[in-house]
């Protein structure tokens, strides 16, 4: 699939069928067992990004490309950042702007689109949690080496790796008419991305920075371009 054809699935999913449970899920709301290991999971990852960028970000522009319901923009405002967070579900960005506090909503511009739109201009660091997923490799060389010249810092984004769990999870996916499922995240080797990109003639580097499991939740950080 291209890139449009999969982003329309990706916002026709998380804008009209996944909401309510996005919302619950991100919240501090009871949930089942399963979703308890993948709300942690994401707690997780959410830290281990952070980690990648500087504690203090005060005067620094940064993307958060696909930002659900808020809380990574909000732990970016809360550096100092004058952040950009956008998301393909318009339903998602009113979550995001309800939970917002109020001393934060000068820092944070949330606004419904293209994670990737060229016209929100330029940035010193951008981070993708689990958005990216869906994209086959040829898609996600195109995106990172596209935006390149707009991200002076570090792109820290995630993908899902290829273990034999996402694999099957995967396969199984496909099995459904693709009017019936949400859409399928597509499995990576962070080695072959990294081949492809130089072969592109990207001009970063792809770096591994820290896998994490939590039950269902399986995810890989991955760091472009910028200093270690």
């Amino acid at each position: 699939m291209t890139y449009d054809v999969t982003r329309d699935r990706v916002e026709d999913y998380f804008d009209r069928t996944a909401t309510k449970t996005w919302e619950r899920l991100t919240s501090d709301a009871p949930v089942s067992g399963i979703r308890a290991t993948v709300r942690a999971g994401r707690d997780r990852m959410r830290a281990v990004m952070l980690g990648q960028l500087p504690k203090d970000l005060s005067g620094q522009r940064v993307l958060d490309a696909g930002c659900g319901t808020g809380a990574m923009a909000v732990e970016l405002a809360e550096r100092g950042a004058e952040v950009v967070a956008v998301d393909i579900a318009p339903e998602l960005i009113k979550i995001a702007e309800t939970r917002c506090p109020r001393h934060l909503r000068s820092r944070i511009a949330f606004q419904a689109g293209d994670m990737l739109d060229s016209e929100l201009g330029r940035f010193d660091h951008a981070v993708a949690m689990d958005s990216m997923i869906y994209y086959d490799r040829p898609t996600l060389v195109q995106l990172l080496k596209a935006n390149e010249s707009r991200i002076g810092g570090k792109f820290v984004f995630t993908l899902a790796p290829r273990t034999p769990l996402l694999m099957a999870m995967f396969r199984v996916g496909k099995l459904f008419p693709q009017s019936d499922r949400s859409p399928v995240m597509i499995p990576q080797r962070a080695l072959d991305l990294a081949s492809d990109l130089r072969i592109a003639g990207a001009n970063g580097r792809l770096a591994q920075v820290e896998r994490v499991t939590s039950g269902f939740y399986i995810s890989e950080c991955l760091r472009f371009g910028g200093q270690p």
